[in-house]
C-alpha cells in the first residue's frame, strides 16, 4: 500500500483511521502529519509506508512524499525503529533534518522522544552520505514590486545577474 485516499474517520494520539470505501485503515502518523489533517469526516490523502512482519502489518501515513522518504532513511539507521522515526519527524520537518545533518547538529535530533546523544551521533554520521538521495524543493517568495522599485535582495540578485551578462527576463 503506497497511498490511501478516503475520509478521515478518527484521530488518536499517534494514529488515524481512514475510511476507504467502507474499510477502515489504521495508519500511524507523525505529529506534523496529524497537525495537517482536516477535521474528522473530511477528505484525506496520505502517502503510506507499509511494514509487514510475521506478527503484524503496520501502515505509516505521511502528509507528503518528502516525509515518507525521510521515514525510510531514518528507519534504515541502526537503532531507529518506526516509533523513533515518527518522533523525529514530529519535531523536525524534512528540510530541518537536512540542515541538521549537513551542520552535524546532533542536538536537533535529541529533541525527539527516544533519541539520546549516542543515537543522535549515529543519525548524523549515517545520514550525511545519504542526504543527497533526497531532493527537497523549498518554495521561494519573489517580491516583484521590490524588483520594480530596485530595492531589496531580489533586486540585488537581478542586478548581479544582469551585470554577469544575463538578460533581465
Amino acid at each position: 500500500i503506497a497511498k490511501l485516499t478516503g475520509v478521515l474517520d478518527s484521530i488518536a494520539e499517534d494514529r488515524i483511521v481512514i475510511d476507504v470505501g467502507g474499510v477502515g485503515y489504521l495508519a500511524y502518523c507523525s505529529g506534523r502529519t496529524l497537525r495537517a489533517l482536516p477535521a474528522v469526516g473530511g477528505p484525506v490523502a496520505l502517502a503510506i509506508e507499509t511494514h509487514v512482519r510475521e506478527d503484524h502489518i503496520h501502515l505509516y501515513g505521511f502528509i507528503d512524499a518528502a516525509e515518507r522518504d525521510w521515514f525510510g532513511l531514518l528507519t534504515a539507521v541502526q537503532g531507529v525503529g518506526a516509533r523513533v522515526a515518527l518522533a523525529i519527524l514530529t519535531v523536525l520537518e524534512p528540510e530541518v533534518i537536512i540542515d541538521a545533518v549537513i551542520a552535524q547538529d546532533k542536538a536537533a535530533f535529541t529533541q525527539a522522544a527516544g533519541v539520546g546523544p549516542k543515537l543522535a551521533t549515529r543519525l548524523v554520521a549515517e545520514l550525511k552520505d545519504r542526504v543527497g538521495e533526497l531532493v527537497v524543493v523549498r518554495p521561494v517568495q519573489f517580491a516583484t514590486e521590490a524588483v520594480a522599485d530596485g530595492a531589496g535582495p531580489v533586486a540585488d540578485a537581478v542586478s548581479a545577474l544582469v551585470n554577469l551578462g544575463y538578460r533581465r527576463m
